[in-house]
């Protein structure tokens, strides 16, 4: 049965009254896996606060100590240019990590399998001593770094589709043999990485502006399916961004939902062939709510088989 891992204390993430990460794209997932029927299939488990144990095998303890003494108790903090802190936003931050702990620990003691974590703020920006594009704690590295100091893996696999490039992930698994990075994103695009590195454990596959589903799809066939099938993975990560959606102005690529319904389906199939089918998915983007629903609802159902 598919785990679904969020928390109450992540609609309280107040980035402002502009900022494009806001508590109702959490609301319209929810109210999507009510219409369609998912919601009363799926096991529903409130996200832990991550410890600071298992935020510092993704992240520098200075920098953790910044965090903590920035989180204000009222008004709002600027972290960066687009990274706000409101006074429920180190609790959201901590819950958000932690759901991807509880969803290893899920699936290593065959309680759920696969695991979808709805949480914000996201993740994938975030680097091992620095917060940016929206995000504090780097959730899917804080996971996956869990998974290999708890569980002895030595071969996990992090596939990120989110419209930016998940530098922060990049940064804190760069080199290491134990992590493959595969991502796709626009480029030239925030925040401008991805399309230089000398590391052999990444796979990252920019994509021009305009980019629609049939390219996508190739792209993912030619780059990032032979190196996963290379690599055999013990465990699928994976960084869900639905802001390459044709309606989400974040971007400017044209992918639907039925191109996220693809791409999970191909990665179960390989996740059945190497992994035990064992698969952690963490939201990332998607800011236009009826479309991040909805492609999360296709994500879900895809995962489900």
């Amino acid at each position: 049965m598919l785990g679904f891992i969020s928390h109450p204390a992540c609609h309280d993430h107040d980035a402002g009254p502009m900022h494009p990460d806001t508590p109702d794209r959490l609301d319209a997932i929810g109210n999507q896996l009510i219409m369609s029927g998912l919601d009363f299939v799926l096991r529903h488990y409130d996200a832990p606060l991550a410890t600071r144990e298992q935020l510092l095998r993704a992240h520098d303890r200075a920098y953790l100590d910044r965090i903590f003494a920035s989180a204000p108790t009222d008004g709002s903090v600027e972290i960066d240019g687009d990274t706000v802190m409101s006074p429920g936003t180190l609790a959201a931050a901590l819950h958000a990590a932690g759901a991807g702990v509880l969803g290893v620990d899920l699936i290593m003691r065959a309680e759920a399998n696969p695991v979808f974590c709805a949480v914000r703020p996201p993740g994938h920006h975030a680097t091992h001593d620095t917060a940016m594009g929206f995000c504090l704690f780097n959730n899917i590295a804080v996971a996956a770094a869990h998974a290999l100091a708890e569980y002895g893996f030595s071969r996990i696999a992090i596939l990120d589709f989110d419209v930016h490039h998940g530098n922060g992930t990049e940064e804190i698994f760069h080199s290491d043999d134990r992590v493959l990075f595969c991502s796709t994103f626009q480029h030239p695009f925030y925040p401008f990485t991805g399309h230089e590195s000398d590391a052999t454990n990444l796979v990252d596959v920019p994509l021009p502006a305009g980019t629609d589903g049939a390219a996508f799809r190739a792209a993912v066939a030619e780059h990032w399916l032979p190196a996963l099938d290379r690599f055999r993975p013990e465990f699928l990560f994976i960084s869900a961004g639905f802001d390459a959606h044709l309606l989400d102005d974040m971007s400017s690529l044209a992918l639907t939902e039925d191109d996220y319904r693809w791409l999970t389906r191909e990665l179960v199939a390989l996740a059945n062939t190497h992994s035990s089918g064992r698969i952690l998915s963490m939201l990332e983007g998607g800011y236009e709510p009826g479309a991040l629903a909805r492609s999360v609802v296709a994500h879900i159902n895809a995962l489900m088989g």
